[in-house]
């Protein structure tokens, strides 16, 4: 088990931290923080989320908020869609680095609470949804298996199923003649312990040595960062987080569930063990600070109040 020099820090508060809020957030405060992360040197910020306004009412000022961000260089500005008529709208607002992905569930509960489709539908869609990312001349950055460890509806997800739902999906989108390049864990409702992260992400990598592997893992029961480190001993180098463990799956059937783990808290963590992410920890801890006037409430994160070590060295 060997430690990565560097990881990837994706930045997913913006678009995770506001789907759950029961807010209302000012419009003019998602793109404040939009604008405020960008300041920390992220390679990917997740800005926000194209879907139904009826099923994440959050989410329907979606365009305002594209247009409204100033980007930096050295970021991409990345957003969630679920069908076509998500991606017309990501593609027309024209400030964001669209990508398709491919998602699909471990828990077949999971996909009719998420997606309102079985698990057949789902990958009966693949095809579909890859030609149309085809014809936008949209990459497809990933592929994703929801609810990977653990169902707040089905209980415990046998890792069968998750080999099962990256072996369909992979084949359907290599019929298709489509090369995904990564592989994503989510740990969509916060089950994982970092034995299962092991034995999962060791199976995965054994099985699809070619993939990248990249990690969603939110931090309900309080075992995200030790979790993140179980899957950095097994090579994992690029991992999803939320600025002050913003965030929660509005589908996840869980009553305060907490978002990823905590930018401020992966960050520092990964600086303690000499492991690179290129984010500036300083001006992210401010960011999380600020976080919590945006949503008008106490964020979960602990590094934020107790500051980076480096700061009393």
């Amino acid at each position: 088990m060997t430690l990565p020099k560097s990881v990837v820090v994706r930045e997913v508060g913006a678009r995770e931290g506001m789907q759950i809020e029961k807010g209302p957030i000012p419009t003019a405060e998602k793109i404040r923080l939009v604008d405020l992360l960008s300041e920390c040197n992220f390679p990917e910020i997740e800005v926000t989320s194209f879907v139904s306004p009826k099923w994440v009412p959050q989410m329907a000022d979606a365009e305002q908020v594209a247009t409204g961000f100033t980007r930096k260089p050295g970021t991409e500005y990345t957003c969630v869609y679920l069908n076509k008529q998500g991606l017309e709208r990501a593609l027309a607002v024209g400030t964001l680095d669209v990508k398709a992905a491919v998602i699909v569930s471990a828990s077949e509960e999971f996909s009719h609470k998420n997606m309102r489709r079985s698990t057949e539908q789902v990958l009966a869609d693949i095809p579909d949804s890859l030609a149309v990312a085809r014809d936008a001349n949209v990459p497809v950055s990933y592929l994703s298996v929801a609810a990977a460890f653990g169902c707040n509806y089905a209980g415990d997800v046998d890792l069968g199923a998750v080999i099962d739902r990256f072996t369909r999906a992979l084949a359907v989108a290599a019929d298709a003649g489509v090369h995904i390049p990564t592989l994503l864990l989510a740990d969509t409702m916060g089950w994982a312990n970092p034995e299962q992260i092991r034995r999962t992400v060791g199976e995965v990598r054994e099985r699809w040595p070619e993939h990248d592997i990249r990690m969603h893992l939110h931090d309900t029961r309080g075992m995200g960062i030790a979790n993140a480190y179980a899957a950095m001993q097994l090579g994992a180098h690029d991992f999803d987080a939320s600025v002050a463990g913003l965030g929660g799956c509005p589908f996840g059937g869980d009553h305060g569930a907490a978002g990823n783990i905590a930018t401020e808290e992966f960050v520092h963590m990964c600086h303690e063990m000499g492991i690179d992410t290129g984010v500036d920890l300083d001006r992210l801890i401010d960011v999380a600070l600020q976080a919590e006037s945006i949503v008008g409430h106490s964020l979960p994160g602990k590094v934020m109040r107790g500051r980076a070590l480096q700061t009393y060295r």
